[in-house]
């Protein structure tokens, strides 16, 4: 009798195998999961913020910084939190590097990541809040995914249970990473019992989170980050009571595992600044680039137009864009003509500003004067009628 034999037959089975190799090459489930999580956040996000205005393609110059950002801060979360097991006693440090035997903290890999796309989106002139919405269905989608990495791996599993979808846990080889134990005739061990699938639970829970920030999204017109604010409540909200069915090794505050504190607090941040934080959607104009009419999309995750994508995705990269309202937007869209230049220091109702700019005030008649030192400019109402003149309108015509 083997300790396989001990085990219900009624229970959700575990791969024996974690990787597989091709030729000298090992192929590893784990990393497969992750990089199709990240291929598929990236498609989301690319077409949400195609509907906002930013140039096909975008989502690759914002990958490159972000996804590399994020494994690194994601792995520097996983080896400050659990020491031990690279630099006490017994530890080897080089396994620091191991990411493919697992060891990923999600809190070091958004921090990391958030670090990677706010350098990418200042290169490219796209604010920050529209980037973070972008993403914020397609992270928690990419982690679910993901989590079936733990699956391969046999890790990430919560107490005993009884129940019907208990998870079989096989006794894994420390010295064969990605392969299980086996007896005397050849068969894998397994871990006396059934256990709690906490990474299964985790993974639905995101999907969930995920359908919760597509609809409250659409529903709410969420802008300035708060889609993403939104998302952060909703792992976070999941991630502290699915910590606490895990049994695994991890360090304690206080007789309470170091990841609930960290749940906790960042949800708290996350609602303080999704409450204190308001503001409509910001939509975005290209700068330099001709504008031509398309079509309104009708779902957050619909079909990528390639032909579109093929003939004009990376031929016509913006200067930059302009912060418009959702009105000037839709304007811009179906007709192909981009509203007017406001005038210096007067932004359309609902458009925040790229850059730092001064308080402006303006008087009774209209005009616009910048609160600064020194003295005013005499020739901004020239400046205003030639910018007028080019764009066919007067310049009472663009407060209008």
């Amino acid at each position: 009798m083997t300790i396989a034999s001990l085990s219900p037959q009624a229970a959700l089975p575990s791969p024996s195998t974690a990787v597989w190799q091709l030729g000298p090459f090992p192929l590893r489930a784990y990393a497969l999961c992750i990089i199709a999580g990240i291929v598929v956040a990236c498609w989301v996000t690319e077409r949400r913020l195609r509907q906002r205005g930013v140039a096909p393609g975008a989502v690759l110059d914002i990958a490159v910084w972000a996804v590399p950002a994020g494994i690194i801060g994601a792995r520097i979360y996983h080896v400050i939190t659990s020491p031990e097991k690279y630099f006490g006693a017994g530890g080897e440090p080089l396994k620091a590097f191991y990411i493919w035997e697992g060891g990923l903290g999600i809190w070091g890999a958004v921090a990391g990541g958030a670090v990677g796309a706010f350098i990418a989106a200042r290169q490219l002139g796209i604010p920050f809040g529209v980037v973070a919405d972008a993403l914020a269905p397609g992270l928690p989608l990419a982690q679910a995914i993901g989590r079936l990495g733990n699956w391969f791996n046999n890790e990430l599993f919560g107490g005993r249970t009884t129940l019907p979808w208990g998870l079989e846990i096989h006794r894994m080889d420390p010295d064969n990473p990605g392969h299980a134990l086996r007896d005397d005739a050849g068969q894998p061990i397994l871990e006396p019992g059934l256990y709690h699938p906490t990474f299964l639970y985790e993974a639905l829970w995101n999907l969930g989170v995920v359908a919760l920030v597509l609809v409250l999204d659409r529903r709410l017109r969420l802008g300035r980050g708060r889609a993403f604010a939104l998302y952060v409540m909703g792992y976070t909200a999941g991630r502290f009571w699915i910590e606490l069915m895990r049994t695994d090794e991890a360090n304690q505050i206080f007789g309470v595992r170091l990841n609930v504190w960290t749940a906790a607090l960042v949800f708290l941040g996350a609602l303080i600044y999704f409450v204190r934080v308001r503001g409509p959607r910001e939509y975005l104009i290209p700068i330099g680039v001709a504008a031509t009419p398309t079509p309104p999309t009708t779902s957050d995750l619909s079909q990528v137009d390639i032909s579109e994508g093929q003939t004009s995705a990376r031929a016509a990269a913006p200067e930059g864009y302009r912060v418009v309202s959702e009105e000037q937007y839709d304007t811009w869209r179906d007709t192909g003509v981009a509203p007017p230049e406001p005038a210096d220091g007067v932004r359309p109702e609902g458009a925040e500003p790229l850059d730092d700019e001064p308080d402006d005030e303006t008087s009774d008649d209209g005009a616009v004067s910048t609160r600064a030192d020194g003295p005013a400019d005499e020739t901004r109402e020239a400046r205003d009628a030639d910018r007028a003149d080019a764009a066919g309108v007067r310049p009472a015509d663009r407060d209008s």
